[in-house]
């Protein structure tokens, strides 16, 4: 039985299913049937610019972001989609503080929910560090369909790995 790594916490039922989608040959059409919508942020400039936007929108007494970039390696060093992180510098006699985000590249092709998402998910990040209650709280607040965008950005995670392999 073939191991699905992005939808390992669900139940085996709907695992099932994903697995006969997969046999035959349908996951990716489904997918590519429900999100039509392509995107155009493809620098790394346009990213940062789309990311503004929604903290701007959603975040807007947040910590300010210094860097915004899609990072190729991210999927394979970090088995993460999207990273936040706090960098402090010494300048002079000062602590300089700069927030980076960073998108998985993958992202760069995938359908505008699924950047959308993954934005969302990490821009949540600026006010939780947990995945806990509030969290997930925050990110139906800035996208109503959060869950149900996850969930299907796994699939869409999945169908790219059956493909490839």
């Amino acid at each position: 039985m073939e191991m699905l790594k992005y939808l390992a916490g669900y139940p085996p039922q709907l695992q099932a299913q994903v697995r006969t989608l997969i046999a035959q040959q349908r996951l990716g059409d489904v997918l590519a049937h429900k999100y039509t919508e392509p995107h155009s942020v493809r620098s790394d400039g346009q990213l940062y610019d789309y990311v503004q936007a929604l903290k701007e929108r959603h975040l807007r007494k947040s910590v300010p972001l210094g860097k915004v970039l899609y990072d190729g390696r991210l999927q394979v060093m970090k088995h993460a989609l999207g990273t936040h992180t706090a960098i402090s510098r010494v300048q002079g006699g000062r602590l300089k503080a700069s927030r980076e985000l960073r998108v998985a590249s993958v992202f760069r092709d995938a359908p505008a929910a699924f950047l959308r998402m993954i934005v969302v998910h990490e821009l949540a990040h600026l006010k939780e560090y947990e995945h806990n209650k509030a969290f997930y709280q925050l990110c139906t607040h800035m996208e109503p369909d959060y869950h149900q965008l996850e969930f299907d950005m796994r699939l869409y995670l999945t169908h790219l790995d059956a493909t490839r392999g």
